[in-house]
């Protein structure tokens, strides 16, 4: 499984790409310029010319497994897309493209956790090889590497240190019964983020790209709002609800992306106001009314920044943005964009949407805790860049009022 090797990538740089499984993840790997890598056998460091590249017998039953059990779901999915049926009742055949359409709400959940697991799985494989490859190219021992580059690096705390980390505590035990516990909790954490620092540092040098495709789905935007230029190469779906504050929060994040890449990227926005978010609902009238205005983007933004959805909050905000007062409170009042927002929000359960921020990358789903450094990695990839970033993915929602950064359903 592992053995086998993409034939591209630049060779004069020593590039090549591993692939696992018959997944689709890939590790891309260096050797030395020139040097030719076989992909009928597997590969040792011996076939790379004095190359860097040296996979532990761990590393390589990490991969075997993790590329077996990937090799069943694709080899099972190829046999269905041979054919595009799945299924058969009486005479008549049940497609692929069937029940993607009509199942979708019950298949995307579950594939993103499925995606979840698998992404984390290949992280820890990742980690674990570029420790190897570095581990060989100094001559030392995956342990004597982490002592040399990590455990120098992870000082102890000073006695002030401590003695502030105690009062956090807020313990009733006296800080000299606390004091070994201290220590050790904190020279722990220490320990934690300096091997993720130089694990992160590895990444960088060998140039980690990971290529897991994320699940996706087909979404309507007919008539949607959008930020950026129609033919922008990622356009960036967002479902949200002005209510909900880690749309609030990812509101600054989204800037951010778009200020780092431009018209690369589009955002386009969905309704998808949540039951438990009494002003949520009427917000979103407001911001489409607001949009008939030509100004859907400055209402959008001043929502998120002032959280202010009362009704009369968002008729004053109508007439700070200098819209037409009376049509905008006609709008509101006469309930003119309700059908909308219900579209959007129909749209969102039948995508299986269970939380509030949903995304999809050129259609590619991800939602729960979307920090900046996900976002900029999502788009690098769909923009075929390099990303050496390193997240966690965020965590599936489930049905609590807010679990890992997503604001979900009851």
């Amino acid at each position: 499984m592992v053995e086998r090797l993409l034939k591209y990538g630049d060779a004069k740089r020593g590039e090549r790409w591993l692939k696992v499984g018959e997944s689709s993840a890939y590790i891309r790997i260096q050797h030395a310029p020139g040097a030719e890598l076989s992909t009928r056998r597997p590969v040792v460091s011996s076939d790379l010319n004095g190359g860097v590249f040296a996979m532990s017998k761990s590393c390589c039953v990490m991969a075997l497994g993790l590329g077996m059990a990937l090799s069943m779901f694709s080899n099972l999915a190829a046999a269905q897309e041979e054919t595009g049926v799945v299924a058969e009742v009486g005479n008549q055949k049940l497609t692929e493209a069937q029940l993607q359409e009509k199942e979708a709400g019950k298949l995307l959940q579950a594939r993103y956790k499925y995606y979840l697991a698998e992404r984390e799985a290949l992280d820890h494989l990742i980690d674990q090889q570029v420790l190897d490859m570095q581990a060989a190219k100094e001559s030392l021992s995956v342990e004597d590497l982490l002592k040399k580059h990590v455990t120098v690096s992870a000082k102890d705390p000073t006695e002030d240190q401590m003695k502030f980390y105690y009062e956090g505590l807020g313990s009733e035990e006296p800080y000299e019964a606390m004091r070994g516990k201290i220590l050790e909790s904190v020279h722990e954490m220490r320990m934690s983020k300096a091997k993720a620092d130089y694990i992160t540092s590895l990444r960088d040098q060998f140039g980690v790209v990971v290529e897991l495709g994320q699940p996706s789905a087909k979404v309507d935007i007919t008539n949607a709002f959008r930020l950026g230029p129609k033919d922008a190469p990622v356009q960036l779906i967002e479902f949200g609800d002005f209510e909900c504050p880690y749309c609030q929060k990812v509101h600054v994040e989204l800037a951010r992306l778009r200020e780092q890449f431009g018209d690369k990227v589009a955002i386009i926005y969905k309704d998808f106001p949540l039951p438990m978010h009494a002003s949520s609902q009427k917000a979103a009238e407001a911001a489409r009314c607001a949009g008939a205005q030509g100004k859907f983007w400055e209402f959008h933004d001043a929502l998120f920044e002032t959280h202010k959805l009362q009704v009369p909050d968002l008729k004053a905000e109508a007439r700070t943005l200098k819209l037409d007062g009376a049509r905008f409170d006609t709008c509101l009042d006469s309930g003119e964009t309700t059908a909308a927002v219900k579209k959007d929000l129909e749209q969102a359960k039948r995508l299986g949407l269970t939380g509030t921020p949903s995304f999809f990358a050129n259609g590619h789903f991800m939602s729960g805790a979307i920090v900046y450094a996900k976002l900029r990695e999502t788009v690098e990839s769909e923009l075929g860049m390099p990303s050496t970033s390193k997240e966690s993915v965020a965590a599936t929602a489930s049905v609590n009022n807010t679990n890992n950064g997503n604001t979900v359903q009851k």
